[in-house]
């Protein structure tokens, strides 16, 4: 018997634009929205599907599980994410690896790095 990683889950106070956001930075689709309570995301270059999670309050402080976005040009991926309404949140470096931490547009981060 084994697990394997299917979807990963975004909580949201209103998930359909969340959803759609996410599957165009991926090239994916909405695949099904469930009357607004549950949205999934899939295809495109996501190896795992998102999900997008209805709830009632948002959650506190930052959140707890994010996204790493590999990317072959990370400045120019992050340029993009910024223009599709990302927002910068910090920067970093350890060694010769970089990445740039951001948050989609209802506040969730994620990092995007080149290595």
């Amino acid at each position: 018997m084994s697990l394997t990683i299917s979807t990963v889950v975004f909580d949201s106070a209103d998930p359909v634009p969340l959803a759609t956001w996410w599957a165009e930075r991926f090239g994916a689709e909405v695949t099904g929205t469930n009357d607004g309570w549950f949205v999934t995301v899939a295809g495109g270059t996501l190896p795992v599907g998102l999900a997008f999670q209805k709830v009632p309050d948002p959650t506190p402080g930052k959140n707890r599980l994010h996204l790493d976005v590999r990317a072959d040009d990370r400045a120019a991926q992050v340029e993009r994410l910024l223009a599709a309404g990302a927002s910068p949140v910090d920067e970093h470096t350890l060694g010769d690896f970089t990445w740039t931490v951001l948050a989609d547009p209802q506040g969730n981060q994620f990092c995007v790095f080149t290595h």
